[in-house]
């Protein structure tokens, strides 16, 4: 009888043993975590959510990087993540203090009742091992009724859940996640509403961040100027980005959440732009961008001639812009740009300046509404200023359709153009403009594209300027 009671206790005691190694592992791994709260989903299966949960501890315990971008199809598992990953982080450190934002006030309300709950539950089992039993210092405050704001025991503050354009009254953030700020096609096209978020996102949502505060960006990628495409572009560098597809070369991300029959099934009924946003993270105002892989260099060859193409401002709301490039072998290398908003008593010398800066030999001035009077002040002021002939301007008429043009050149712009490889820091609104020029539709300014079309013209169309061809004046096109 004795030796049964021992075996019994010894069994007793292993078990013991095993669930407090459960619970350490628990405590230690965000993954081990989320497993044993939703083993359903944080299963071999969905194996992404794997490498999605170490992403999300990597970047808690590390002083690496402060912000991480998550890019990811719909239904895989990034709200209920970040909901769980909350949880587990206050159990760690009770002085965390976390916003969430959502994309509307019911949906934070939602994050914000899921957060607390996990951390207020109780055992529904005798063995079962619930948050108290692996955070036990971690308590929501009695009296803290309400799911949008509250605090744990023994702390001032520790948690928020607020949406977009909402007002964040004087809370010290260390930890800020945003969960999927777009929902449709409609605020993906409209610039307005995107630069609402982002304004929210410089001017109320950073204010309430700590010195070293963390933060996370769950999302679907929309369009190239929703809120992650505003901050790769101002921010460069700053961001740890995880780009997810939901099928790639065939093959599933997670077959469970989304199998290869619904994936074919909603690409065939859902619009294209739409499909492509929300399950390769393509955005849709990419989807109808004329330029697509345009090349860069890092070294040049030793050029045959320098060339540069000015369109200049037509109206008040055009720019000019002027672009400088070095040909070899019709290759062209683009070295400087320039472009301005201001008038022609500003443009004129800074173009002149230009010119000379960049060793130009030959430049052509579109003479269409004042271009010629523009390219003739020009050569004067490098005549009196600079005292030199160089470059060799021709002014001419464009009589050819615009947009024409520049859908008919861009074949020959892909292939035979190279632009600096960081040019999208170097040149900022030209790399904006061609980067997001579209196909169909009206775009805000052409003239970039305009002018790097007509660049291209000069070389492949064998339109290099001399002093004899100077001479000649007016050329239709």
């Amino acid at each position: 009888m004795a030796s049964l009671n021992n075996d019994r206790n010894n069994k007793v005691q292993l078990l013991k043993l095993l669930r407090e190694k459960h619970i350490r592992a628990v405590r230690k791994s965000f993954y081990e975590y989320c497993r044993l709260i939703l083993p359903k989903i944080y299963c071999k299966e969905n194996s992404h959510l794997e490498y999605v949960c170490n992403v999300f501890q990597e970047f808690y315990l590390s002083d690496k990087y402060f912000k991480l971008m998550f890019n990811m199809p719909p239904r895989h598992g990034k709200t209920i993540t970040e909901i769980l990953f909350s949880q587990w982080v206050l159990g760690r450190n009770v002085e965390e203090r976390i916003i969430t934002v959502s994309y509307n006030e019911k949906l934070s309300s939602r994050f914000a009742r899921m957060v607390r709950d996990g951390i207020d539950g109780t055992k529904d089992h005798p063995v079962k091992i619930c948050y108290n039993d692996i955070f036990p210092e971690t308590k929501i405050k009695e009296g803290d009724a309400s799911y949008q704001v509250w605090s744990l025991e023994g702390q001032f503050f520790n948690y928020l859940s607020t949406s977009f354009n909402a007002s964040i009254g004087g809370f010290g953030i260390t930890l800020g996640i945003i969960d999927d700020p777009i929902k449709s096609k409609a605020e993906a096209y409209n610039e307005i509403y995107l630069a609402g978020q982002y304004d929210w996102y410089k001017n109320t949502f950073t204010q309430r961040l700590e010195e070293g505060a963390k933060v996370i960006i769950t999302t679907t990628r929309w369009a190239t100027k929703d809120l992650c495409g505003c901050l790769l572009k101002d921010e460069p560098g700053e961001w740890k980005i995880i780009n997810m597809e939901a099928c790639t070369k065939g093959k599933m991300l997670a077959p469970k959440m989304l199998s290869k029959k619904s994936y074919l099934k909603k690409k065939s009924i859902i619009a294209n732009d739409i499909f492509q946003a929300n399950y390769h993270n393509e955005p849709v105002d990419i989807m109808g961008t004329l330029y697509k892989g345009l090349k860069t260099y890092t070294e040049i060859p030793e050029f045959e001639q320098i060339i540069s193409y000015t369109d200049t401002a037509d109206e008040g709301t055009d720019l000019l812009c002027s672009i400088v490039a070095g040909v070899y072998k019709k290759m062209i290398y683009i070295l400087d740009i320039y472009i301005s908003a201001e008038g022609m008593e500003i443009t004129e010398p800074g173009t002149a300046e230009f010119f000379v800066r960049n060793k130009v030999d030959n430049a052509l001035i579109e003479s269409n509404n004042g271009g010629r009077g523009f390219a003739r002040n020009v050569e004067r002021e490098l005549k009196e200023k600079y005292n030199t002939n160089k470059p060799v301007i021709d002014w001419f008429h464009q009589s050819k359709n615009k947009k024409a043009r520049i859908l008919s050149q861009s074949n020959y712009v892909m292939r035979n153009v190279y632009f600096p490889e960081q040019w999208q820091i170097m040149f900022p609104e030209f790399y904006q403009n061609i980067s997001t020029y579209q196909k169909e539709g009206k775009n805000k300014h052409d003239d970039p594209a305009d002018a790097l079309t007509g660049l291209t013209e000069m070389v492949e169309f064998v339109i290099i300027i001399n002093s004899s061809v100077a001479a000649s004046g007016k050329r239709e096109f």
